[in-house]
């Protein structure tokens, strides 16, 4: 289901992260060099025409792949670039190819990859060259003019010597790097660290411990504190302890990343300037991780842990910089345990891909634009990265928050690991400029569990600007619980479980269909892709060019947008058309999670039911809760001639929400998914809803009728949105009658829904 193999759960210890690892055998050693074209014979040894009568060889004979095989190639290889001997001959059946063909293409394919990286590779290194060469230059042309370090005029013949004036050279270059790094030493130890000193033995301290040694708490009451602790006597670092981790990671990333430079300042001072936030940061994240009261009071709505801002602010000083004007502070904690270890979790938020696989619904796009640090000692301790990120809550009356920010990795124990994130608006950008949303210091702590669990310590801080988002939503998102701590590890603890089940090689209980393991993988992928699209179109992120309509026939709070779709094997070409809204109901989340994902009741809101139940033909279980599952449902014929319809659908919930995605699928199509076939090229839209509290109390006030209209206590924020598509011609205008129709679609949808809530009290 999820395309980072890497992503190792408690279950399983250790996973082949190179296509099978150790030495290749003499037969494959021998294949791999017969070439990038495939041909009858492999070498001469295999030619019957080459005989002891001393004859030339038969010459080769040549076949050249058609566009189509190398379509079907490349695909694969981007999914998987080292196929076992099941899939090879799978691709070559398909394919009309042998089985040595498909495996010399792949071999090829991967060699030419390397080739290409060697070259750029070798390119960077002439820059580098070229750069040194110049700057010897001129330090040569220096010292060819030495100035009198006394008088400032040019020095004369004889009084100083070329040996000389290099050494003043490289000593004034040291003194310079000595002061800055002991200035940046001084600040995040708070005292001043003296360059004149004795001078510290050079070993290989870790970067960052930042002076303080982190033990566990032995007896520590409180669920959410105790986690990390002090010591009493912080331990002086000098220069080298900084020096160490920095001069590491220059030898690590390519000097061509400078050129991404956004100030255009040098890289070395730049990258002093990230490590100082990035210990700052770590620091108050360990201090809001281990404090109790007063910084952090239980909410009377929830009872969730919320930050005092009063008591914030006595005790940390801001690291990036005031609070701008026309912002307000969101903040929250939780604790949870989860069923993952801390070295597969860390390695999880430190890979942008793999971070944005474990919460799907949560972040729309994730990059990492910078690696300043790989860490340490072959291990993530000491990694420092700049990253880009797109997080969503699932509504189109809350906008997407973008953040550009600092993501800092340090093990501060055997097996408790702390990841810190912080905003680098202060480093990259103008004081007076700001994003709409600020990333204060924010992360985790993880601390692993004698059972295979790991206690996670989640802490989210940000500051943002509340005009932008809906007054519908404003509660929810003050409280936490939009984009808060809760949701983090709710989400959390759900895909994990959600892995753990897929991984086991035992069925679940609740899986009533004999479908194979093969076939289960496939629509589980299926089933995520169809997820990510919607979340896709409700939060209009930039996976997608999306433009927005303004038609006076829409609802105000009806966002309606439009985009192309073209040779995308996964959706039907032409026109798709998204529409999105979200209302209040006064039910509970669960209540109306139970109603929508009820095949029984799809009926009461659901056009495509026909006008009756639906029959669940497939469950295919996605955690403990009953609710997360895959499903394939059957709507009944109206007619005999009429042939029933599929309907993939995915359910989702926890702690922080609920999710209802679903799309009509081809029976065909489902057939091939299901006996464990490529599911990228089955065509969907999804359609669905997203459910949230509203940000009350969790109960429904008594004098609520039913209607909308009584008291918001404790009801449900629904989102409905559906994809359709409009016109199967890409280049066609859109009418006015489509945008209509889906208006109608989305209304008449939130109507029933309400109508059959009330009928039910």
């Amino acid at each position: 289901m999820f395309s980072s193999p890497g992503l190792s759960l408690a279950l399983e210890t250790a996973m082949d992260g190179g296509g099978g690892g150790g030495r290749r055998s003499r037969e494959e050693e021998h294949e791999s060099r017969s070439g990038s074209d495939n041909m009858d014979g492999v070498n001469s040894g295999d030619d019957p025409d080459a005989g002891d009568d001393g004859k030339p060889p038969r010459k080769k004979r040549y076949h050249r792949h058609t566009p189509q095989q190398i379509q079907e190639l490349e695909a694969l290889f981007k999914e998987c670039p080292h196929p076992d001997d099941k899939q090879r001959l799978e691709l070559s059946r398909r394919l009309c190819l042998e089985t040595r063909q498909v495996k010399f293409w792949f071999q090829n394919r991967r060699t030419q990859m390397k080739t290409q990286l060697e070259r750029h590779e070798n390119s960077i290194l002439r820059q580098e060259n070229d750069k040194l060469r110049a700057e010897n230059m001129s330090i040569r042309e220096a010292m060819r003019n030495p100035n009198c370090t006394n008088c400032g005029g040019p020095a004369m013949i004889g009084d100083i010597s070329l040996e000389e004036q290099h050494l003043r050279i490289e000593n004034a270059r040291l003194k310079d790097e000595l002061d800055r790094v002991c200035a940046l030493a001084g600040k995040f130890l708070g005292r001043p660290v003296s360059s004149m000193g004795p001078p510290m033995p050079n070993s290989s301290l870790e970067l960052g411990v930042g002076g303080h040694q982190f033990h566990q708490l032995q007896g520590g009451g409180g669920g959410n504190g105790g986690v990390l602790t002090s010591s009493t006597s912080p331990l002086p670092l000098g220069p080298h302890d900084f020096s160490v981790g920095i001069s590491s990671a220059s030898s690590v990333v390519p000097s061509s990343r400078a050129s991404n430079n956004v100030m255009g300042i040098d890289q070395s001072l730049e990258r002093s300037m990230y490590l100082e936030l990035a210990l700052a940061a770590m620091d108050e994240l360990v201090k809001l991780a281990q404090t109790n009261e007063p910084l952090w009071l239980r909410s009377l709505e929830g009872g969730h842990e919320i930050m005092n801002q009063n008591e914030y602010s006595r005790l940390v000083t801001p690291c990036i910089g005031l609070k701008p004007d026309g912002y307000v502070s969101e903040s929250s904690r939780e604790s949870g345990m989860v069923i993952i270890n801390s070295l597969a979790l860390v390695e999880t938020l430190m890979d942008s891909n793999k971070w944005a696989e474990m919460f799907p619904c949560m972040i729309a796009r994730t990059s990492t634009t910078d690696v300043i640090s790989n860490g340490m000692g072959g291990t993530r301790n000491g990694a420092l990265q700049l990253m880009h990120a797109e997080v969503q809550v699932l509504s189109p009356l809350v906008p997407v928050r973008e953040v550009n920010f600092l993501r800092f990795c340090k093990q501060h124990a055997e097996g408790l690991w702390a990841v810190v994130d912080v905003s680098i608006d202060t480093i990259r950008e103008s004081p007076t400029v700001f994003s709409s949303c600020r990333r204060l210091p924010s992360g985790c702590v993880v601390q692993d569990m004698p059972n295979g669990y790991s206690k996670v310590t989640w802490v989210e801080h940000t500051e943002y600007d509340e005009s932008v988002v809906h007054e519908l939503y404003r509660p929810l998102i003050q409280t936490g619980m939009g984009f808060g701590a809760q949701r983090w590890v709710a989400a959390l603890q759900r895909q994990c479980e959600c892995l753990a089940i897929i991984m086991s090689s035992a069925v679940p209980t609740r899986d009533h269909t004999a479908i194979t393991s093969s076939g289960r993988k496939s629509m589980l992928k299926l089933a995520q892709r169809m997820t990510n699209n919607f979340c896709a179109g409700v939060c209009a992120s930039t996976i997608y060019k999306w433009n927005k309509l303004c038609a006076s026939n829409v609802d105000e709070d009806v966002r309606v947008m439009t985009r192309q779709s073209v040779d995308d094997p996964g959706e039907p070409p032409g026109i798709v058309l998204s529409a999105a809204t979200s209302v209040w109901l006064p039910v509970s989340p669960q209540r109306l999670f139970d109603f929508l994902r009820d095949e029984r009741l799809r009926s009461e809101w659901d056009i495509l039911s026909n006008g009756g139940p639906m029959q669940e033909m497939t469950h295919i279980a996605k955690g403990q809760d009953h609710g997360n599952c895959v499903s394939l449902l059957r709507a009944s014929a109206m007619n005999a001639n009429q042939s029933s319809m599929l309907i993939l659908q995915e359910t989702c919930i926890d702690s922080a929400g609920s999710l209802v995605v679903y799309a009509p699928v081809d029976i065909p199509a489902m057939h091939v998914v299901m006996n464990g076939g490529d599911s990228a090229y089955v065509a969907l839209l999804p359609s669905g809803f997203a459910i949230v509290p509203d940000g009350g109390n969790g109960a429904v006030s008594e004098t609520d009728n039913g209607d909308g209209n009584g008291g918001r206590g404790g009801g449900s924020l629904l989102t409905v949105a559906f994809q359709i598509l409009v016109n199967s011609l890409p280049t066609a205008k859109l009418t006015v009658e489509s945008v209509e129709t889906v208006n109608n679609l989305i209304s008449c949808t939130v109507q029933k829904i309400k109508a059959a809530l009330a009928s039910e009290n």
